[in-house]
């Protein structure tokens, strides 16, 4: 559930140039702060695929060794990241295996994002990766995405019942990510050396 800062309606817009930028500023700093419980720093969700329209808001996954809540939370609320307490960002469901991860909303008033840590290998980080790469890949299915996006944007701008029927709509999308996965050897891609933030100045 968003913090009350955080609410607003939803607003679809078209890709923008400056959400890579804005992710790679936000790894930085998240590395910086997680040293070495962070093993990768990805970019996902719809901000990370060129040419595909989204809201303004940057998904990031942090790939760790394992979910260790009490370090990991205290080392992200010390730059003002806040966990989220729901269940459903603690935990969830991907390829038939329950899953643990933690979700943190930024500091009040900062670029706004979502970090998501999840456990290097496990099929909830598979899955964020194939959404992205197959997004990527298949332009068909990028400009088709946009479209519902901004459509059910339109029609439900509430934050949260427009996620709970995006949901069930993702899934059916990675029914084709699977199957081009299959068709492409697509793999899990391996962990690069997390982005580090430019010295302060």
């Amino acid at each position: 559930m968003p913090f009350a800062d955080e609410m607003a309606p939803v607003a679809v817009l078209e890709y923008q140039p400056q959400w890579p930028v804005d992710f790679e500023r936000l790894a930085g700093e998240l590395y910086n702060a997680l040293g070495s419980e962070a093993h990768t720093i990805d970019h996902i969700g719809s901000t990370s695929v060129p040419g595909l329209a989204a809201k303004d808001c940057v998904d990031i996954q942090v790939r760790v060794a394992a979910i260790r809540e009490a370090r990991q939370v205290g080392l992200l609320a010390a730059i003002g990241f806040r966990c989220r307490p729901e269940p459903w960002n603690r935990g969830e469901v991907s390829g038939g295996q329950e899953c643990r991860k933690l979700v943190f909303a930024p500091p009040v008033g900062a670029r706004r994002c979502n970090v998501h840590l999840r456990r290097e290998g496990d099929p909830n980080c598979r899955y964020a990766l194939l959404f992205r790469d197959y997004l990527r890949a298949d332009e068909a299915a990028r400009r088709q995405w946009g479209a519902f996006k901004r459509r059910l944007a339109h029609s439900v701008p509430d934050l949260l019942d427009n996620g709970q029927i995006k949901a069930p709509a993702t899934e059916i999308l990675m029914i084709a990510a699977e199957r081009w996965a299959a068709a492409t050897g697509w793999q899990l891609p391996p962990g690069s050396p997390a982005p580090h933030a430019p010295p302060v100045t």
